[in-house]
């Protein structure tokens, strides 16, 4: 078979990648992790196209300053005819206090002229569709950042019975934790009193361990990815994942 007659031989769906939806992801500069894993999650036919704002360290300012160039990526995802915008950073989009990540997705959703969510969004609406209103949690970051993320969560109604971080304030040095620390991390929680486990940050690598994670604690597991990509997918109407992770993507969409 001539390499032609090979390629003809394949059955094309649609006439270009994202036959079924596509998402444009905003995503910090220095960000290795989120777009691996939302193509791992990702069902056929869901194609993933990012643009990048400038990060280099998960810090109160740095993330502020990163917003100021959003508007702009939304506008050139727009121009990718992408049906939804993800702005995907967790405390860059729960930084300013509550309504911050509302404010970025309607932000966002102007410049770009199609529906936008944001990560933080995501992470208070999945722990909402799993029943929890306690939360062990589970990040990276710095002190600071912490404090801002654990308010944010209870401005929602989401109680913080433990959390455990790796105190760590570089970005690229977060993308290069192995899963297998997150495991330890998430298994340091005191989870007795939770409801589910949350494992923050978008930069993170989590999807490898998660559902370890369910089997050995006995309750729900979710991270940044995990919800954002599935909050993503019912917004676009699609019930199913390509790597269902997790008892939120795999019970819930």
């Amino acid at each position: 078979m001539t390499r032609l007659s090979w390629w003809s031989s394949i059955e094309v769906v649609g006439d270009m990648h994202g036959w079924r939806a596509r998402i444009g992801l905003i995503i910090p500069s220095s960000n290795t992790t989120m777009e691996p894993e939302f193509w791992s999650m990702a069902p056929q036919g869901v194609s993933i196209h990012s643009a990048r704002v400038p990060l280099e360290r998960v810090t109160s300012e740095e993330l502020l300053r990163m917003e100021e160039e959003a508007e702009h990526a939304a506008r050139l995802l727009a121009t990718a005819e992408v049906d939804i915008i993800v702005y995907g950073c967790t405390t860059g989009s729960l930084v300013a206090g509550p309504g911050h990540d509302e404010r970025i997705a309607a932000k966002l959703s102007r410049a770009a002229g199609r529906p936008a969510i944001a990560t933080a969004t995501a992470v208070v609406e999945a722990a909402r569709a799993l029943g929890a209103s306690r939360i062990a949690l589970a990040t990276p970051y710095i002190d600071e950042v912490n404090e801002k993320e654990i308010r944010f969560l209870e401005s929602h109604g989401l109680e913080v019975v433990d959390i455990a971080s790796l105190g760590i304030e570089r970005n690229t040095e977060i993308g290069r934790v192995p899963p297998e620390r997150v495991y330890r991390l998430a298994r340091s929680l005191d989870t007795d009193s939770a409801d589910a486990v949350f494992i923050s940050c978008t930069n993170l690598r989590t999807i490898e361990v998660i559902d370890a994670l369910e089997r050995d604690i006995g309750k729900p597991v979710y991270s940044s990815n995990t919800a954002t990509l599935w909050l993503a997918l019912r917004r676009l109407g699609i019930r199913e994942a390509g790597w269902p992770v997790g008892r939120l993507l795999r019970e819930h969409l």
